[in-house]
């Protein structure tokens, strides 16, 4: 999506500074002068030219001194072995034989997982089926619109870089796309003026991302079950719609010294090497998530949440305007629901060993598939993949046998969130403990929709209530009965529950003096005057909790369901 599909405008978990998806922003930053120098276009926060972003990527890799990088090499087959898979590749150098204990589809559309044989869905999934009353009444294979990109470049005011009129040439689906052209009073969308439009996919160096979804260049194709020569075919529908709209902008609204970026794609006509798809097979899996258990994490019978294993803030985002019937579609635009956790299980096939999926083709519905194909996540989710293929694959055991919490531990290390809170950043010194602690939900945090905002807070600083750790020491402990002394907890009594949980958990304490074991904890963390009558804070509690009980190495099935 970042670099072959041209989409170079990142979008959400700009609050979320997890792992790789961090790791690359910073890099981005590094190249162009810090934060302000990729905030240029209106859509994201983070733009960039894609052949950076290809080249930053490239370096990140070459960096790894385990990982051998193959490029433009195509898999012909796959088969399993009692020992993993056996791969027949073709490449520049010819073919070649590839035995892994472990397969990653990390293909746009799934493809992969098709050849391995593994169930999948593809298009809308029926209410009845998922359990979300938003979902279409019946099933369908509907899918997201997809979009051939284009990067356009400023060759200023004087130039003339109009384009070939494209045979059959029609303007009439564009006449919309910005104010000023067509009646905004029949249409039902907002309309921008023309030449902020045009502002919203601006890169650095006076480049423009075209990704434009009202009345631009999205366009309806489902090629997912197409051959490849099929598809290529079907992608040259969509390349020609796009350079129709880049001649409407050029012809019709006046911006004719912006011609297509002649240093962007190592391809003849300066497009992308791929169009940006929306959507893709999505693999019936070990944990299916939906947006129920999205929307609401600590309702349901299995807490999900406590298996994460990536981040996102996005709304469910669906491009359904260029869908030829648009009474088959229900309205899915930007759906409410906080920021959430991505379940471990959604990546791992329900009955196929030796296999993980990543990229859009992972185990969520429809709907959740709008908020979960976002750059951001999809890193995360490829993180999160390649350390559960690596810690398989090191203690020679399938996916499906890995712990949840040794994947999660492993992730941690590197930087990635678990859980998606957005005031308390790996900058604290309480991370980790926040984070390891709230993906056991003794201390839950508050998912919020703000308008286009989508949080998780923790609330780090606010008094830790009695009420508020009842409720998550009962789910997490039932049989654990303590009474709470105040409706608010003082330092010295989270010291003495957090002890507490430790025997119950059946954990060796350090030391027998609480109090000073405690005010080590303050002077190690720099958490001021140890006064064991002050008011607690959350973030503290789950230090004490985190280092004291250490309730996180309690292990949790794929289901978040405790051992």
């Amino acid at each position: 999506m970042l670099t072959s599909a041209g989409v170079s405008a990142i979008d959400g978990n700009y609050n979320l500074h997890s792992g790789l998806w961090e790791e690359f922003r910073q890099k981005l930053y590094d190249y162009y002068g810090g934060a302000d120098s990729v905030k240029t276009g209106w859509v994201s926060n983070v733009l960039f030219e894609p052949s950076v972003g290809e080249k930053l990527i490239r370096e990140m890799a070459m960096n790894e001194p385990n990982l051998d990088l193959v490029f433009n090499t195509k898999l012909d087959t796959l088969e399993k072995t009692d020992n993993g898979w056996l791969l027949q590749l073709d490449g520049p150098d010819g073919k070649m034989t590839v035995e892994a204990s472990v397969v990653i589809d990390g293909t746009e559309l799934g493809d992969v997982a098709k050849m391995a044989g593994i169930p999948y869905d593809i298009g809308m999934d029926s209410r009845y089926e998922t359990g979300e009353d938003i979902a279409a009444e019946e099933s369908n294979d509907i899918v997201q619109d997809m979009t051939y990109v284009a990067v356009l470049q400023d060759f200023g005011k004087g130039a003339d870089k109009t384009i070939e009129r494209p045979e059959n040439y029609d303007p009439t689906p564009f006449f919309c796309t910005c104010r000023g052209v067509c009646d905004p009073d029949t249409i039902s969308r907002n309309l921008w003026p023309c030449d902020e439009m045009m502002e919203y996919g601006k890169l650095p160096n006076d480049k423009y991302m075209i990704n434009w979804p009202i009345y631009g260049n999205d366009y309806y194709l489902n090629v997912i079950e197409m051959a490849p020569e099929e598809r290529e075919e079907a992608f040259q529908e969509a390349k020609w719609f796009t350079r129709c709209y880049i001649y409407y902008l050029q012809t019709e609204l006046g911006f004719k010294h912006l011609g297509i970026a002649e240093d962007e794609f190592p391809t003849e006509d300066g497009f992308p090497l791929i169009p940006y798809h929306r959507e893709s097979r999505r693999i019936k899996g070990k944990v299916r998530f939906t947006v129920n258990d999205l929307a609401r994490p600590f309702d349901h019978e299995w807490p999900l949440y406590r298996t994460g294993i990536a981040v996102g803030d996005y709304p469910i985002d669906h491009h359904h305007a260029a869908y030829p019937d648009q009474s088959k579609v229900p309205d899915l635009h930007f759906y409410p629901v906080p920021s959430y956790s991505l379940p471990l299980g959604t990546l791992i096939p329900k009955s196929t060993e030796d296999f993980i999926v990543a990229e859009k083709s992972i185990s969520v519905t429809n709907i959740v598939n709008g908020t979960t194909r976002l750059q951001p996540v999809c890193i995360l989710i490829g993180q999160a993949a390649g350390t559960l293929a690596a810690l398989a694959v090191k203690n020679d055991v399938t996916p499906s046998e890995v712990p949840v919490r040794h994947v999660q531990s492993h992730l941690l290390k590197a930087g990635a969130y678990l859980m998606p809170y957005s005031d308390v950043t790996p900058e604290d010194a309480f991370w980790k403990d926040v984070q390891k602690t709230g993906a056991t939900g003794i201390i839950r945090g508050e998912g919020k929709n703000i308008g286009w905002t989508n949080v998780t807070l923790f609330h780090p600083d606010s008094v830790m209530t009695a009420e508020a750790l009842k409720i998550g020491l009962n789910d997490f402990v039932p049989e654990m009965d303590y009474t709470f002394k105040n409706e608010t907890l003082s330092v010295e009594e989270g010291i003495s529950i957090a002890y507490e949980l430790a025997e119950y958990l059946g954990k060796e304490t350090v030391g027998n003096d609480h109090l000073k074991t405690g005010q080590n904890i303050w002077k190690e963390l720099g958490f001021g005057t140890f006064n064991p009558e002050a008011d607690l804070t959350r973030s503290q509690m789950a230090v004490l909790l985190s280092r004291i009980a250490d309730p996180f190495s309690v292990d949790v099935n794929i289901k978040g369901r405790i051992y």
